[in-house]
């Protein structure tokens, strides 16, 4: 099977292995695959269509996304405290 995951400089690439991490191409966060906040927002059918994977949090990271405040606090904590937050669009 062949997966679709982006990678560090925010290109698509083909991979055998699935990725780790989640993301949201218009909101650029990303988060772990069990997160509640994604999983509600697929159950209600939208999100899936702007869906990503990586495979790392690296690649996340790099491709400039940002942690997400539901399945990653301590990390969005730390971003957001590293004055990353000022670019947040909420």
């Amino acid at each position: 099977m062949s997966y679709t995951l982006l990678g560090a400089d925010g290109t698509p690439y083909e991979s055998d292995v699935r990725g780790e991490w989640g993301g949201h191409r218009g909101t650029r966060i990303y988060g772990r695959l069990d997160c509640p906040s994604a999983l509600r927002a697929i159950a209600r059918g939208g999100y899936v269509r702007h869906r990503v994977f990586f495979a790392d949090e690296a690649a996340a990271i790099a491709a400039g996304y940002r942690p997400c405040a539901v399945c990653c606090p301590d990390r969005y904590r730390a971003w957001k405290e590293a004055g990353s937050g000022t670019t947040n669009p909420f």
